[in-house]
């Protein structure tokens, strides 16, 4: 049997397996009324890009806040939540560049969807869940919400691995310290499968929260991002540790490392990694700053083609000021210095191997609940 037949069959089993486990558990529990909930989310912001490019859009390796010398939206979504103590549902549209840019495989509406998934509690203790549909990636510990992020901008690590990913995904939580998940997924980052690909990708997570201070994390994705007649596996890890060490002082370290083949069932790979480290200090209770390190090298043009001599193999380093008078809204600014080995940024008339930004945004975000626990007959 082939090993992409055994694949689907054991993708069939597990949903037939699943629902024959949700659907015998207390009927009466299904009765009771779920919570609703409606949020959003709008981040504007401006960039000044030194170099002074030709085009307004920046990096093609940046897919957050990278247009040059205007206002624009960074990323804006509503979205509408469903909780149940056996289920759960998530359907959130976006808009912005983030968007254009980050889901330009996309076809059509697909561009728009930020989330679409369903859930269902798999045992009475309601802590082994299957999710399907479209989901945040379990890669890594910045999301597309900058304001979840310590830093305005995302670190080249982040913006180089997936932040959304399609397929499903089941979570075992044994106690408060620790969860583990194992996902089946379309492809590395993609909402439609590439068309030529029969072969789904997998994933796998591991956190471990031993107090409330401490987070380590483990995630890892193995597929390919080529269709059949090209097929080159990928193998990827994501490691991440965060540390609250006091009241105003954390620290973030984290390291991506990746194999790819060269050519189709080649025992030669080709390497790419980033190590990064975010230092955020709390100056009181509205103003935050945030100091980020980081590398990323990609010789060969896995993930970021460059077409030079030395390949990708940039520095950078950041400076973050957050001004946040309610925990509703966040006015941010950064200074971002970018080095590579080779010139690779753009400038209006030639290509340089430096870059230099500020970047400046306001964001807001809302929730209400249209029902609660407390409103429900």
């Amino acid at each position: 049997m082939k090993f992409k037949t055994q694949i689907k069959i054991l993708i069939i089993l597990t949903f037939c397996f699943s629902s024959c486990i949700v659907f015998a558990q207390n009927d009466t529990v299904w009765q009771q009324k779920p919570t609703l909930n409606f949020s959003g989310f709008l981040d504007v912001f401006y960039v000044y890009d030194f170099n002074q490019p030709q085009g307004t859009k920046r990096q093609p390796f940046v897919f957050n806040h990278n247009r040059h010398n205007e206002f624009n939206l960074n990323l804006g979504f509503v979205k509408l939540d469903v909780k149940h103590l056996k289920y759960r549902a998530n359907l959130a549209l976006q808009t912005g560049t983030y968007s254009n840019d980050n889901y330009s495989a996309e076809p059509g509406f697909l561009k728009n969807i930020l989330e679409a998934n369903v859930g269902l509690s798999l045992n009475t203790k309601n802590n082994l869940w299957i999710d399907a549909g479209v989901f945040a990636s379990h890669i890594g510990f910045e999301t597309a919400v900058s304001a979840d992020n310590w830093t305005l901008t995302r670190s080249l690590l982040a913006e180089n691995s997936p932040y959304f990913l399609s397929g499903a995904k089941l979570t075992y939580k044994p106690n408060d310290k620790l969860e583990i998940a194992g996902l089946i997924v379309n492809g590395w980052q993609r909402i439609q499968r590439l068309q030529g690909n029969s072969l789904p990708s997998f994933g796998t997570q591991i956190n471990y929260r031993p107090t409330e201070k401490v987070v380590f994390n483990w995630s890892t994705f193995i597929g390919t991002d080529d269709p059949d007649n090209t097929r080159r596996m990928r193998y990827f890890n994501n490691f991440y540790g965060q540390f609250q060490f006091t009241e105003k002082f954390g620290l973030i370290a984290g390291f991506d490392i990746g194999t790819q083949q060269r050519i189709k069932e080649s025992s030669i790979y080709d390497l790419w990694f980033s190590p990064v480290l975010i230092g955020q200090y709390a100056i009181n209770k509205t103003c935050k700053t945030a100091l980020r390190a980081e590398y990323y090298q990609d010789e060969t043009g896995i993930i970021i083609p460059s077409n030079t001599p030395n390949g990708f193999k940039t520095t950078g380093l950041s400076l973050n000021f957050d001004y946040s008078p309610t925990n509703k809204i966040i006015c941010r600014i950064e200074g971002r210095w970018l080095s590579s080995e080779d010139k690779i940024f753009e400038t209006n008339s030639t290509l340089t191997d430096n870059n230099f930004i500020i970047a400046a945004s306001i964001a807001l975000r809302f929730s209400e609940a249209i029902t609660g626990k407390n409103t429900i007959q």
